[in-house]
């Protein structure tokens, strides 16, 4: 029999990586704009900082609570489609609400912050994994690229919102939000009439494989949703696994360290007085988008664990080309340390999604992400905080470049210890004690 190769994606394959498109660019637009722009319209940095963190926090509760019976829900989707639909109501009302209603806008950024966080970075992430198992670094590679190019056109949100004050006029931010609103609704339509918990469900195939024939692919996915409701991995193991913390640490910090930069990505680059925002954060967009779908590709052919460690080396770069354009003056060194940052931004989004399906089993992989993601979205939920902080203190910017160096070697060093054999040594382990059957189905894990 002739084989089919496995080209592109697919036509559903590809909307779903436009629909995760899209919801990445919803939780950026929607929690990162207000805070890196329009702060002081809503009491100042550190309030809405603190309400992103308080919303982010709420958000990293629900994860934790949900993974402990996430192999027994029968349709991600259904929950998706509602907590996506309150996300698409939640940013129009960030957009509308009068900034003299500070109140109210503020209940309901709050709750943006909590169920955008839901939507993008946990349900569809997690479709996106049962989708592309194999070949998830790409997908979320070139998926990701919305984070540098929301931020890259930033720019011109800026400009369009700040430019009747020169006039006299009141800020257009609705006028502003309203092309992200509209690509965002478009993203959750798309996702409600294209996208199915699994491709096998709609006609598509696992990895866009075309090898398995139907009947085959239908067996397999019968199997793997009977083998979810018996998972080894249970919250309670996931937790007492090294390599799990290793790993779900490692994500944080490479997501804390674009996180926390991005969102005050206004007060490093206007401490160089030479330097043109728009501009850099354009260049932050193209340099990003390239980073992420060259991380992602490079998990895909060589494995997540080197994709991360290279991340990190790129964090780390970026940590010491900051730190001495602070203590320079230098201002292209400042843009190159935030090239190095856009560069690991989208994909530090990625690696959620792929060490869980990497290094653990198809029908553990959504168990196993249910409790990387909320780990790493505490890290999340600090780091615009934490970096306002560190901008308020004597050091100034210069902190927030010594803490991404920092960082990038602790988590280089926490990548380097983890050891995807070592977790099919405990898997082994538990499904002796569980009385099922042990296999090579995670040996050669790269």
């Amino acid at each position: 029999m002739e084989t089919k190769k496995s080209i592109g994606f697919g036509f559903r394959g590809w909307l779903l990586i436009i629909v995760l498109f899209f919801g990445f660019m919803m939780f950026q637009v929607f929690t990162n704009y207000p805070l890196n722009i329009l702060a002081d319209f809503y009491g100042g940095a550190e309030k809405v900082a603190m309400l992103m963190t308080i919303g982010t926090g709420i958000g990293i509760v629900l994860q934790i609570v949900i993974s402990n019976f996430i192999g027994k829900i029968k349709s991600i989707k259904k929950l998706t489609a509602v907590i996506g639909l309150v996300a698409v109501v939640a940013a129009f009302g960030v957009a509308r609400i009068p900034f003299v209603q500070q109140t109210v806008w503020s209940v309901v950024y709050l709750i943006e912050n909590v169920v955008v966080t839901m939507y993008a970075l946990f349900f569809l992430s997690i479709i996106a994994g049962q989708w592309f198992p194999t070949r998830k670094g790409t997908v979320m590679g070139i998926a990701t690229i919305a984070y540098p190019v929301s931020n890259g056109v930033i720019g011109f949100f800026a400009a369009t919102v700040m430019g009747p004050l020169a006039t006299g006029g009141m800020p257009a931010i609705w006028k502003g939000f309203l092309p992200f609103l509209i690509l965002t609704t478009l993203g959750y339509i798309l996702f409600l009439i294209f996208v199915t918990d699994y491709p096998e469900q709609c006609g598509a195939y696992r990895d866009n494989n075309k090898n398995i024939t139907p009947e085959v692919a239908k067996q397999m996915l019968e199997e793997e949703i009977k083998n979810k409701q018996t998972t080894v991995w249970t919250t309670g193991h996931i937790f007492k696994s090294r390599d799990f913390w290793f790993a779900a640490a490692s994500c944080g910090l490479l997501i804390m360290g674009t996180v926390g930069t991005m969102t005050q990505s206004n007060a490093i680059i206007s401490s160089f007085p030479e330097l043109n925002y728009t501009i850099i954060m354009l260049m932050v967009a193209i340099f990003g988008a390239i980073g992420s779908w060259l991380l992602g590709v490079f998990d895909t052919r060589f494995g997540t664990k080197k994709s991360m460690i290279m991340a990190m080396i790129l964090m780390i770069l970026s940590g010491v080309c900051g730190a001495l354009a602070t203590a320079t003056g230098t201002g292209a060194l400042v843009v190159i340390a935030l090239i190095f940052v856009a560069m690991f931004m989208g994909a530090s989004s990625n690696f959620t999604v792929s060490v869980a399906a990497q290094y653990w089993r198809r029908e553990d992989f959504s168990g196993v992400f249910a409790c990387v993601n909320p780990v790493s979205n505490i890290f999340n939920a600090v780091a615009p905080t934490i970096v306002a902080i560190l901008i308020a203190s004597v050091m100034g910017v210069r902190a927030v470049f010594i803490f991404l160096l920092v960082a990038g070697i602790i988590g280089l060093i926490l990548m380097l210890a983890f050891n995807g054999a070592h977790v099919k040594t405990v898997d082994d382990t538990y499904r002796k004690a569980a009385g099922k059957p042990l296999d090579d189905a995670l040996v050669g894990r790269k």
